[in-house]
């Protein structure tokens, strides 16, 4: 029987990639997309005749419990929420909301609809270790979440534990760590800088302004990381892991190569802008994803430099698209 999932986020970078691997396997996928007049469905346009999208928000449960009657889904991964640190100070409140509060809504709409027959798989973040108590980070390490978002994000992993414990639900939670490639949003520090480098490549930037370049990250492959979302949910018991490459780079070293892959010096474009300095910073983040490689057997296939090239080259190809289709309706408007 052809399983069916639904994916709360389906739009985001994480959804799509998600999304294509479930088509893959033969699933029957459904999305959530906010009720919005146009929703941004970019990144999931190549496949929008194979999937179901449906109208609701986390702020919704009766519409949550709705959809969930309609699908009747096996698995439910939940990636919405607000996604971005640095706005989160800007909009604590609301991101207290959507992503702390509306993982509640729908762990209750699937204890309602089908909590002995769903699995849920939670998108946990590194960034409720926020001043983390060691180095690396594992699943045991106590949570310290420096932002309204990390903090929204460490109450979304407990209620999902104590729904797990509490009903016996197949729930689990995905520690990721930064996880980027060629679908990350242009509001995401690495595809900020990825972006600008082909626009000062091309001529049609001068600078990029950024904050904190000595912050490091521990930074994998989207795609890679949405391969182990979908192991979490084939295993015998739900539990909890962390996902991530083991290394941590710094902003500093992103900027450096994906300048040199144009053979261009970024000290000559980069300007560090101290009102882009969180009011909290979280210094460094660096996974220990052993439980994950032994019980998943799941593993990184893309290394950081690889990461940083398929970025830049992403990027490079879409600014020569852009401006050749400003050149293209320039002549045609002469």
């Amino acid at each position: 029987m052809t399983k069916r999932a639904l994916i709360t986020g389906i739009s985001g970078q994480d959804g799509s990639h998600l999304a294509d691997l479930l088509l893959d396997k033969g699933y029957e996928v459904h999305g959530l997309v906010r009720p919005a007049s146009a929703p941004n469905l970019e990144r999931i346009q190549h496949i929008r005749d194979r999937i179901g999208l449906h109208v609701a928000d986390l702020l919704d449960q009766a519409g949550l419990v709705r959809i969930l009657e309609t699908i009747q889904p096996q698995e439910v991964y939940n990636l919405a929420g607000m996604s971005q640190v640095a706005a989160s100070w800007h909009q604590p409140v609301l991101t207290a909301e959507i992503t702390a509060l509306g993982v509640t809504r729908l762990l209750e709409a699937i204890r309602l609809v089908g909590r002995d027959v769903i699995r849920f798989y939670q998108a946990s973040s590194s960034e409720m270790f926020g001043r983390a108590a060691e180095t690396p980070q594992r699943e045991t390490t106590p949570f310290h979440p420096r932002s309204p978002y990390g903090v929204a994000k460490a109450y979304a992993h407990w209620i999902t534990v104590n729904y797990r414990e509490s009903y016996g639900m197949f729930c689990c939670c995905g520690i990721l760590f930064n996880h980027e490639g060629e679908r990350r949003g242009k509001m995401f520090v690495t595809r900020k800088i990825t972006d600008a480098v082909a626009r000062i490549y091309h001529g049609v930037q001068n600078e990029l302004r950024l904050g904190n370049l000595e912050a490091r990250r521990d930074w994998g492959y989207a795609r890679d990381y949405v391969r182990a979302m979908w192991l979490m949910l084939q295993q015998e018991q739900p539990d909890d892991y962390v996902v991530a490459t083991g290394e941590a780079h710094s902003v500093r070293e992103f900027v450096e190569l994906a300048f040199d892959h144009v053979g261009l010096d970024w000290r000559q474009y980069v300007v560090q802008d101290p009102e882009l300095f969180r009011p909290a910073e979280v210094d460094c983040l660096v996974g220990d994803a052993r439980k994950a490689r032994t019980l998943l057997g799941w593993t990184p296939t893309v290394d950081f430099p690889e990461l940083v090239k398929l970025m830049v080259e992403a990027d490079l190809k879409r600014v020569r698209a852009e401006l050749g289709q400003a050149a293209r309706t320039a002549r045609s408007a002469a």
